[in-house]
């Protein structure tokens, strides 16, 4: 009786609120919605921490938004030696980047015991090849209730939704790939690694990962903020991504087979993987595929230059049919903008063009039928 009378309660206290919802509040009752929308946003941009058990181990995920699966969530995976907020915090939390945060779910996926915190695996551990890692993620969208996905990933995490999208098709519905190696590693890059793990430690060889010769040898402070933050890390755990990394396979990507969504390369001029990045571009179907080469961006272009790729992933989100009324927020500071583009068609190489896009919101560059290559 007891548990009916408080239910009766409940009732009325809801019907009560139902009732007042639109009257004034009192100055007591502001302050306290104040609190509660203040808790709110804070744990919107912290994000919720969940740890999702697949068949092949424990993968920790953070999510941010909504979880509206209305539209497809923009799932991340982060390089070597970082983990996802170190990766990819600084792009997502852009200011004009907030225009495309507010209409998806952000999925943040750490690969095995890369994340903050994470507690060292025992002596002897086996840790998941690359090929095992992707398959775990399908787990993910699962759990989520997602059935689709708008793939960001970094490095090693480029590999690793690549191989991902080649498996899971329908799950994809657009790539973005920074500093993407489709190729295992060959003799001389095998030699190479060895010589390096004898001659470096291992901060100073992911380092050589990440950035470029030109960042390291001007020592930069995001050179530096990420040797400390590497060196405090969980070193075991990452010498096991990273060898695992180094011991992948040839993803055989070529025209005929290929990913069936849009695909956005990108990397930075002079970045360790600028070769990588352009040999891949030559792989991919020309007419879903988009590479851009950033200039000043050095080897991390997501936390250099964060203004360039939001721009660039507005277009491709929009390409892709969502967010069509959107505006390009740093297009609309000014009258036009110049996008020096050169494209190629079934592999060669035609005359360059400029093209310039009105200030206008909503208006998509030119559908191209072909791969562009855009150097900003």
């Amino acid at each position: 009786m007891e548990d009916g009378g408080r239910g009766d309660t409940m009732t009325t206290e809801m019907q009560e609120i139902a009732i007042t919802e639109d009257k004034p509040l009192l100055t007591g009752q502001t302050d306290t919605v104040k609190d509660a929308e203040l808790a709110a946003r804070i744990l919107l941009d912290q994000g919720q921490e969940h740890s999702v058990e697949t068949p092949h181990g424990v993968l920790h995920v953070t999510v941010h938004g909504s979880r509206t699966t209305r539209r497809p969530a923009i799932l991340t995976f982060h390089d070597v030696g970082l983990d996802s907020k170190s990766c990819f915090s600084s792009l997502f939390k852009f200011e004009e980047m907030q225009e495309i945060v507010k209409n998806f779910t952000l999925i943040h996926i750490d690969a095995p015991g890369q994340e903050e915190g994470a507690a060292a695996y025992p002596q002897g551990y086996q840790y998941p090849t690359m090929e095992t890692i992707a398959e775990m993620i399908p787990t993910v969208l699962q759990f989520f209730n997602f059935r689709t996905v708008i793939g960001v990933g970094v490095g090693a995490g480029a590999y690793v939704l690549s191989r991902f999208t080649l498996a899971n098709p329908d799950s994809v519905e657009g790539l973005v790939l920074i500093n993407i190696d489709i190729n295992a590693r060959g003799w001389l890059d095998w030699a190479a690694q060895k010589l390096s793990a004898v001659t470096s430690s291992l901060t100073e060889q992911i380092l050589s990962h990440l950035f470029s010769q030109e960042e390291l040898s001007s020592n930069t402070d995001l050179v530096q903020s990420h040797r400390e933050q590497i060196s405090k890390s969980n070193l075991a755990n990452v010498e096991l991504f990273w060898k695992n990394y180094q011991s992948r396979r040839d993803l055989n990507i070529d025209r005929t087979s290929t990913f069936k969504c849009p695909v956005m390369l990108v990397v930075g001029d002079q970045a360790p993987y600028e070769d990588a990045a352009v040999e891949c571009n030559s792989k991919l179907d020309p007419t879903t595929t988009s590479f851009l080469k950033m200039a000043d961006a050095g080897g991390l272009p997501q936390l250099t230059q964060p203004a360039k790729l939001t721009e660039a992933f507005k277009y491709f989100i929009q390409g892709m049919g969502y967010m069509a009324s959107s505006c390009m927020t740093r297009l609309s500071r000014s009258r036009t903008t110049s996008l020096s583009s050169s494209y190629s068609m079934d592999g060669s190489r035609s005359r360059s063009r400029t093209l310039s896009q009105g200030s206008q919101g909503g208006q998509m560059p030119p559908s191209p039928s072909q791969t562009m290559e855009v150097s900003c």
